[in-house]
């Protein structure tokens, strides 16, 4: 059984940081201070996951008044393939109920990608999770990602939009249309 809160200490934002360290790769990484003061200033969310009373996995979102961007997600490597990451994505699913949710996951449609398989993977989980394929394809930040959508329709010029909102119009000139 897993339970799913906000971090109430010290100890458990390390647990965050660190997992958030190792889970996602340098160029897809912000600096952690960056959801540190959003987190301070109630634009993101940011969930602390465990099983069993020992951490399991954290994620991050960004909130806007009617759309949530699930910005970061990950699982605990020894705890990947048993269920808790399927677990922890219902649960914050249900976290945003009424809400539009949104993902971004490295894209499959790369043909070039080294990591395919791994982002195949990646893909089924959402997707089996009751997230949606919107075929939007987009260049953050240099890197080449999908846009996948619970419970809303999204197109690029609303993707940008909520980006110039959360992070400021210089950020949003860092969002890009896959041509």
């Amino acid at each position: 059984m897993i339970k799913v809160y906000k971090p109430r200490g010290f100890k458990q934002w390390f647990e965050i940081y660190k997992l958030y360290q190792r889970a996602f790769p340098n160029g897809e990484r912000k600096p952690f201070s960056i959801i540190w003061e959003m987190y301070r200033k109630g634009k993101t969310d940011v969930w602390y996951c465990e099983k069993d009373g020992a951490f399991a996995g954290l994620a991050t979102t960004i909130n806007s008044e009617k759309m949530i961007l699930l910005d970061y997600f990950a699982v605990s490597k020894k705890l990947r393939g048993g269920g808790v990451g399927t677990a922890f994505l219902a649960e914050m699913l249900k976290q945003y109920d009424g809400c539009g949710v949104f993902g971004e996951i490295e894209s499959t449609l790369d043909s070039e990608a080294a990591d395919m398989s791994t982002r195949l993977r990646r893909k089924r989980f959402y997707l089996s999770g009751g997230m949606s394929e919107t075929g939007i394809e987009v260049y953050l930040f240099g890197v080449r990602m999908e846009l996948l959508t619970y419970k809303c329709d999204i197109d690029f010029e609303s993707y940008k939009a909520f980006y110039a909102e959360n992070y400021g119009k210089a950020a949003a000139r860092n969002v890009l249309p896959v041509k």
